[in-house]
């Protein structure tokens, strides 16, 4: 795999992300909108072999290639796992030409400053060596923010910065992603006292050091500016947040050269039940939506 092929991809490819990472304790929700019931399996096993098979599905589909899509977030049992016979990873980028990232994180801590720190990442010696050898590019972890406390943002910031480290000095490129709940009544001040911590760990990177952002899409259009144009910063992505995808969309295109990473809003519409020609129809209606909103900036 060409790593700067793929950099040069991420830099630069009109598009957006797919964010199939599902984890655990997302997944049931995930089948279930899918239209697959909590009784169509008997445990967790039976429940990842459904959840690969929808994403086999979404990453097979016609209209899932690098001509819209610049990349896809995968699980860790995704990486793990095939999707046409070949490793998933190595079938997104030779097969899709789609730039593969790996969730790293484990999930939350109970909140504190109005934040949700991640839980320990002990496994990461053992997973960032295994990614490098199935050809991930990068990795994506997430916390969230509930309220605009200073003290919870500062920290926030650091611990994805110091993890994003770590992803560094084993060749891959971090997505940090401290979400912002879009539900909060404080979250502009939120947004701004996150630029600027975002802003002052930034400077502090080595020479050669990059990052990707993954941030909510704000209340202010264009309040990210300063990242999206900041050096080391090779792409800002959105997350839909709970926004439907129309919505999502339409704040996504007032944000100058921010793309989609979406979960949830890219798989809506998507049924078990319909047809292939059904199925895929419907996702290359999706995928061009977020693709306009992503270049609209």
């Amino acid at each position: 795999m060409s790593q700067q092929e793929q950099a040069e991809q991420v830099r630069h490819g009109k598009g957006f992300i797919a964010a199939l990472d599902q984890s655990g304790g997302s997944t049931p929700k995930a089948l279930a909108a899918y239209g697959v019931s909590s009784d169509a399996y008997a445990n967790d096993a039976q429940m990842f072999d459904l959840i690969h098979e929808m994403r086999s599905r979404i990453v097979n589909a016609p209209a899932f290639t690098g001509d819209k899509i610049v990349g896809a977030i995968l699980f860790e049992m995704t990486m793990d796992r095939e999707i046409n016979g070949k490793p998933s990873a190595r079938y997104l980028w030779e097969d899709r030409h789609v730039v593969p990232f790996l969730k790293i994180d484990k999930g939350l801590l109970d909140e504190a400053d109005g934040v949700q720190l991640m839980k320990p990442l002990d496994h990461l010696d053992a997973l960032l060596p295994r990614a490098v050898e199935h050809g991930i590019f990068g990795t994506k972890e997430r916390s969230v923010i509930n309220a605009a406390n200073p003290a919870g943002i500062a920290a926030i910031v650091a611990q994805q910065f110091e993890v994003g480290q770590k992803v560094i000095s084993h060749g891959l490129v971090p997505i940090l992603e401290p979400e912002i709940n879009i539900n909060m009544p404080d979250k502009a001040q939120a947004e701004e006292m996150l630029r600027d911590e975002i802003l002052a760990q930034l400077d502090k990177l080595g020479a050669d050091d990059n990052v990707m952002l993954k941030l909510t899409l704000p209340a202010q259009a264009n309040i990210y500016q300063p990242l999206v144009d900041h050096p080391k910063v090779m792409r800002v992505v959105a997350l839909s947040g709970g926004y439907s995808r129309a919505e999502a969309n339409a704040k996504l295109a007032r944000n100058k050269g921010v793309i989609a990473s979406f979960s949830r809003a890219l798989t809506e519409g998507l049924s078990a039940d319909q047809s292939d020609a059904d199925f895929n129809a419907t996702i290359a209606k999706t995928i061009d939506e977020v693709y306009a909103a992503s270049v609209a900036g």
